[in-house]
This record gives C-alpha cells, sequence and structure tokens, in this order.
C-alpha cells in the first residue's frame, strides 16, 4: 500500500509540474524529459529500472511533423536574437533563417547566402568551416558555410529540450538546452554528431562559456552553474553562483565570469577557484535587462534587453561604472565585438553594426534590417507570385514563387489587412478601407485608386467589375470597373462585424465571428438582399465555396460543410473537428484545407460531405493563420515563420510509406496528429527482438487500454488507438498518455483527445 501511495503521490507531482511547464511560453510536442519519465514509469510500473537510452530523439521525427505532405519551400523573416563575427564575415539569426553577410563594409553589410532551419536561431558559433545553430527546439544544426553562398546542412542532433546556446571547443560542442540543461556533443564527425556527456543544470540554460576544463553555464534562475569538463563523458558541477535573479548570458576572461543577470544588471564573479565563485562587482541600471554580455580590453559591453548597449568599464572588477550608451528602438538579445566594432542583435530591427573606437561614444556605422517579426497571416497566390499580408511590418509582400523550393521578395507595399489579385491589380483592404494597386511591375507597386468604406475594412472579394468588402459595419459592394475611380452601389448592415467574404453567382457568402454565415443576393449590387443564414455556433473566421457547398472556418468549432444548392434554407451536412482553432480554409476537388492556428495545415478529404475525413497534415513552426491552394500546392502563411509551400502528395501519387530499413536503435514517435478525434497513431521501432507492452494511461496514472502486449522481432511498426478503452467503451476527453516496455527500454509520451 505504501508503494502504491508513493507512486501516486510521484505521479500527481509529475502531472501538476508537467502542467506548469507546459504554460511557460513552449508548445505542447508531447516530450516529457528524462527525469519526468522516469518518475512517471515508477509511478506507473513500479520498477526502478530504465534504458539507459530511454530519452529518444523525437521532436522532429518526420512521422509526427507531416503525412501525405512535403515541404518544399520557405519565406521566413523575423527578429535577429544572435550574432557572431569570423572575420568579414557575420552569421546574423533572422527568425528561423541564418543569414551570412559580408561585413568587410561595416557601412554597407552586403548579403551573401542563407539557410532556412526547422526552428528559430537562438544562437550561432562559428569554427573551422562549420556553423553550429542552437536551433530551439529543433535542436543543434551543423551547417557546413565552406561556401557562404550555399550553406548547407550537413548533420543535426535533437537535443531533447530547447537549444538556447552554444560553444565549439576541440571538436566539442556545447549546447545549453534549456530544461535540460547542458548537453556535450562530439562533432569531430559533423555529418554524424554524438552525445558524450550531460549535466542537468536544474532550472533553464540559456548559454554556455568554456574555458579551460570548465564549461561556465547561465542557467536562468538558477545563476551561474561551473561545471568541469575535464572528461566530457562525465561533466561534473563543481560550483555555482545563485544571486535568485536570472542569469541569460555569461563570458569568461582573466579569471573572471561577467554574467548577464537579466533585471539584475551585470555580475563579475571571481572565479580563479571554480568552486567558490565570488562576486566582487555589480552595475545596475533602473529598468534594465542584461541579456547578453561580450568582454573586450578593460570594457564589458552588455546588450540591454530593452535599452540597447551598454558599455561597463570593468578595469577595476571590484567598481564596474557605465563609460558609454547607444540606445536602440527594438528589443537587444546579443552582442558581438570585432575589432572597433559591436554588432547587436537587435531584434525586429535586425543587425546593428557601432563603431565603439570611442567606448564613451559608441556611434552607428551600419545596419541590416531583417523586418521585425514576421507575422504572416493572408496569403493569395496568382501566376508567378504569392502576395503575403504581414503584421510584423504591416504591409504586402510579393514574392517570386516560380520556382517554389527559393521564394524570393519581389515587392513590398506598406498597407494592408487582406488582399485578393485580379488583373493587373491588388486589392488591398485597409483601416482606411479598400486600395487598389497596380502590381503588374511588383518591384515598382502604385496605388492607382482608394474607397474609404468609413469603418475598418477586413476581407476582400473580387468578382467581375464589384469589389466585395467585408468591414466592421457589414457588406460593402464597389464598382472597380474605373480601378482609378471605385465607388460604392450598395451596401448591407450584417449587424455586426464582417470578417470575410466569398462570392460566386448571384450570392456573396459573409462570415462574421459569433453571426455564422450569412448568404447575400447581389445580383442587384445596388440593393443587396439576405436570403439565407447558417448560425455555426462557434467563431466564423472565414469562408470558401465550392460547387454546391460553403466551407467555414468556425474557430474552434472546427469545419463546417454546408449545402447551399438552396441559398435559402442553408444545411449542414457534415463537420470536423480536433478542438483546435481553424482560422482559414479553402476547398478545392475533392478535399478542404484548413489553416489549423497551432498545428499547421490540415488536408480533408471532402468527397462525401457527410464525412468529412483527415487524409494529411503538416505541422508549420508557428501560427497557422492563412492558406491558399493552387494546383498541388499548398500556401500557409504563419504567423511566427512566414511562408509555407507544401505539396498535397495525394494528388501527385507520391507515396509516403517508410522505407524498410532496420532501426538503429529503439524509438517511440509522437502521436499524430495530437491534438485528435476520435483516432491517433502511434509508431515505434525496435532494434532487436523483443517483448513489446503499449499502453495507453489516463490522467489518474489508470490503465485504459492495451494496444500491444507480445513479443516482436526486429523493425517499424504503427498502432491505431481509436479512443476506446479495453472495454470497447469510448473514453472522454483529456490528456492521455501512452508507454512502451520493450525489453528494458520504456518510454512515455503524451497525448491530448478533444471531442
Amino acid at each position: 500500500m505504501s508503494k502504491l501511495l508513493s507512486s501516486t503521490v510521484s505521479f500527481i507531482l509529475l502531472l501538476l509540474i508537467t502542467l506548469i511547464w507546459g504554460q511557460e511560453g513552449q508548445s505542447f510536442n508531447g516530450n516529457l524529459s528524462q527525469e519526468q519519465e522516469g518518475v512517471f514509469a515508477e509511478a506507473l510500473s513500479g520498477s526502478e529500472n530504465q534504458a539507459s537510452d530511454a530519452r529518444i530523439m523525437g521532436n522532429h521525427i518526420t512521422s509526427s511533423n507531416d503525412s501525405n505532405t512535403t515541404l518544399v519551400g520557405r519565406w521566413v523573416f523575423g527578429s535577429c536574437h544572435t550574432t557572431f563575427i569570423d572575420g568579414y564575415k557575420a552569421y546574423i539569426g533572422n527568425s528561423d533563417a541564418m543569414i551570412i553577410l559580408n561585413i568587410g563594409d561595416p557601412v554597407s553589410p552586403v548579403p551573401m547566402g542563407q539557410i532556412i532551419t526547422p526552428s528559430y536561431v537562438w544562437d550561432v558559433f562559428v569554427s573551422g568551416s562549420y556553423a553550429y545553430v542552437a536551433n530551439f527546439d529543433a535542436g543543434l544544426r551543423i551547417i557546413d558555410v565552406s561556401d557562404p553562398a550555399t550553406p548547407t546542412e550537413v548533420g543535426f542532433y535533437d537535443t531533447g529540450d530547447e537549444a538556447c546556446g552554444v560553444y565549439v571547443s576541440d571538436s566539442l560542442a556545447y549546447v545549453a538546452d534549456g530544461n535540460d540543461g547542458l548537453r556535450i556533443i562530439n562533432v569531430s564527425d559533423p555529418a554524424s554528431p554524438t552525445e558524450v556527456g550531460f549535466y542537468d543544470t536544474y532550472y533553464y540554460a540559456y548559454d554556455v562559456f568554456v574555458s579551460g576544463n570548465y564549461a561556465y553555464v547561465a542557467d536562468g534562475g538558477g545563476g551561474l552553474r561551473i561545471i568541469d569538463v575535464s572528461d566530457p563523458t562525465n561533466p561534473t558541477e563543481v560550483g555555482f553562483y545563485n544571486a535568485n535573479a536570472d542569469a541569460h548570458g555569461v563570458y569568461v576572461t582573466g579569471g573572471y565570469a561577467y554574467l548577464a543577470d537579466g533585471y539584475y544588471g551585470l555580475r563579475i564573479l571571481d572565479v580563479s577557484d571554480p568552486a567558490n565563485p565570488t562576486e566582487v562587482g555589480f552595475y545596475t541600471a533602473s529598468s534594465n535587462a542584461a541579456w547578453d554580455v561580450y568582454v573586450s580590453g578593460n570594457y564589458a559591453y552588455v546588450a540591454d534587453r530593452y535599452y540597447g548597449l551598454r558599455v561597463i568599464d570593468v578595469s577595476v572588477p571590484g567598481n564596474p561604472i557605465l563609460a558609454g550608451y547607444f540606445g536602440t528602438l527594438s528589443e537587444t538579445f546579443g552582442v558581438y565585438i570585432s575589432d572597433h566594432y559591436a554588432y547587436l542583435a537587435n531584434g525586429q530591427l535586425g543587425l546593428r553594426i557601432l563603431n565603439v573606437s570611442f567606448p564613451t561614444n559608441p556611434t552607428e556605422k551600419g545596419s541590416y534590417n531583417t523586418y521585425g517579426y514576421a507575422q504572416a497571416r493572408v496569403v493569395f497566390v496568382k501566376g508567378n507570385y504569392a502576395y503575403v499580408m504581414t503584421w510584423g511590418e504591416l504591409g504586402l509582400n510579393i514574392l517570386d514563387v516560380s520556382n517554389p523550393g527559393t521564394p524570393i521578395k519581389a515587392g513590398f507595399y506598406n498597407s494592408g489587412s487582406d488582399v485578393f489579385v485580379s488583373g493587373a491589380y491588388a486589392y488591398l483592404t485597409d483601416g482606411n478601407g479598400l486600395r487598389i494597386l497596380n502590381v503588374s511591375n511588383p518591384g515598382n507597386i502604385t496605388e492607382v485608386g482608394w474607397y474609404d468604406t468609413g469603418n475598418f475594412a477586413y476581407g476582400i472579394y473580387v468578382l467581375g467589375s464589384y469589389a466585395y468588402v467585408a468591414s466592421e459595419f457589414g457588406l460593402h459592394i464597389i464598382d472597380v470597373s474605373d480601378p482609378g475611380n471605385p465607388s460604392e452601389v450598395g451596401f448591407y448592415n450584417t449587424g455586426g462585424v464582417a470578417l470575410k467574404v466569398y462570392a460566386q453567382g448571384y450570392y456573396a457568402y459573409v462570415v462574421g465571428g459569433n453571426d455564422g454565415l450569412r448568404i447575400i443576393d447581389v445580383s442587384d449590387p445596388t440593393n443587396p438582399t439576405e436570403v439565407g443564414y447558417y448560425d455555426t455556433y462557434g467563431y466564423a473566421y472565414d469562408v470558401c465555396v465550392s460547387g454546391n457547398y460553403a466551407y467555414v472556418a468556425d474557430g474552434f468549432g472546427g469545419v463546417h460543410i454546408i449545402d447551399v444548392s438552396d441559398p435559402a434554407n442553408p444545411t449542414e451536412t457534415g463537420a470536423y473537428s480536433t478542438g483546435s482553432e481553424y482560422l482559414d480554409v479553402y476547398a478545392s476537388d475533392n478535399y478542404a484545407y484548413v489553416a489549423d492556428r497551432n498545428y499547421g495545415l490540415r488536408i480533408i478529404d471532402v468527397s462525401d460531405p457527410t464525412n468529412p475525413t483527415e487524409v494529411g497534415y503538416y505541422n508549420t513552426g508557428s501560427e497557422a493563420w492563412g492558406i491558399y491552394v493552387k494546383n498541388d500546392y499548398v500556401y500557409v502563411a504563419d504567423y511566427g515563420d512566414g511562408l509555407y509551400i507544401i505539396r498535397n502528395d495525394l494528388l501527385t501519387g507520391i507515396s509516403h510509406d517508410k522505407p524498410e530499413t532496420v532501426p538503429d536503435k529503439f524509438h517511440l514517435a509522437q502521436n499524430y496528429p495530437n491534438p485528435f478525434n476520435p483516432t491517433t497513431t502511434i509508431e515505434y521501432s525496435l532494434p532487436q527482438k523483443a517483448q513489446v507492452e503499449l499502453t495507453i494511461f489516463n490522467s489518474l496514472g489508470e490503465k485504459v487500454r492495451t494496444l500491444v502486449r507480445k513479443q516482436q522481432p526486429t523493425g517499424h511498426y504503427q498502432v491505431n488507438w481509436d479512443s476506446k478503452d479495453d472495454r470497447g467503451r469510448m473514453v472522454s476527453s483529456g490528456v492521455y498518455y501512452y508507454k512502451i516496455a520493450a525489453g528494458d527500454f520504456v518510454q512515455m509520451k503524451k497525448m491530448v483527445l478533444i471531442k
């Protein structure tokens, strides 16, 4: 009884920790840390045994990210979080991209090449011909930069948590891996990086600096951890300093560790005796946030997140004094000093280059703008161009997608919230109404007409000579037969906010959040009349009409398929939902393509409208807001990641069957889809014959279903769970856990059933 009670208490504690961790800005991927897995496995099985290789490289398994789809190309831009200087080249982060700049002339940095990575470029370290990227939830990426024009990924290692910092020394990469602490990875063969050592710093490892036999880790609320790495296979903490602050960055030189301690400023620690680090100096300013630090000569250069660069005289470590300051208009995350220049990773404004020959008076010499956060929300495709509306740098981005694998920015116009392209014109809605742009030459966009709707205009659809504009007061019908002189000919008050509109034949289909779907007869544009209405009961974001059916993206209500063959009597024939938030929908042929805010693209087979079935998906990196389909390609506007170009392989006949390879390790993949309703797939691999038990547990630790209990040979396996328990009863919505035990190997992951 005592063992059962202990296990139950351990499980409840783990569940609380998991729930808390899941709310700290981390996207849910279902993975548990090694420590969590051990507690959970003991709670459920009563066993002290856990396989030494129970931590699986599971964040970026192909099967959990995509199904019947292939990523063809991406276009990203966004915040600059890091910079590294190597000779005349600067390596900077640009959201998910790493850009290489020629800074031979600091006044005018010139792009040399870039590579798009799977996740956010949090830190970069260059050694020899390779750039090592701390790629947040995509682990460590190793990029061959011997040819700066064509940087190429040659290897990667999934660190398991959130890779925030990286330092390379003597063929070893030291990775500050968020909640998982310090990982030491052998990169002597860049194509096959191998973890050789691990130390859990117990808090959140943001940054790492290696000097001599010691790794110094900035561990967030855990302060500075000093780890002896003379034997990389057995890293051992020998000392620590914790002022209960928020350590983000660290630099070590001359027997001192300089700690960028968040809102508490710069701390200077004597680390001549690593076992007994002692604070000897401290500098803070009101409202500062020290995020990174670089020491050169007698000065510490501190990246103050909200105020720019602070230059601090540390010639007397016990008495640091502010010597100079440069204020920026955006968040400053990183700093690197080379020669007499300071290179700032300046968030939305990109790279700033300052002359610090006179530290008391830093002056800006040059910059490279990464154009803020992507915040892509709308996409429209016509011809060889994709028109992407972004809200970080508000405006219309025109991309040449003639080669979908390498989208190239061709033009930009600084306005707009939605876009529709017809002929040589792009029709934009914004806070002031309707704008008509001539985009025949994307490099020279000109506004030719404008109409003030008198209120905020949201959605736009153009059919024939009319533009149908959804605004906060209703539907505006605007004659655009003369683009230079648009004029409103009709208006219908929908009684609430009209968000999106789709026009087909003599009808305009309008959705407006809680107001559902309204069908308006526009056969006489001067007298639009509502003829039908359907309450979707959710929050209707978008509508697309194909044939006799209207498809409504209804937020958490999923996608509704509504028969509109009789516009006066719209009738729902089917619906599909996973419980997540659907923001946009596009229907083509027998498929409905949905922008699922938190889980990317979902492809739903609607050949039988009464039984819509998910047949494919692609999990984009941030939040999928907009969607457009042309031929085999699906264009997804992702709020944090820019534009994804994804091929629907169901239309091309490309098979996604797994190759019959022999697995080299035990492997439990994240279930997919996740969240799910009602069926999900679990995949695992066995490198050798084993007695396998695959079991489902509920959030109380009670066994729900045994999916597999038998001996299986080497191979890859796939099992479906239909949300039923061992007695064939459907279980309720909630968090569930699936556990595999195969010989000595034990692994567990989390999944969510939403009905």
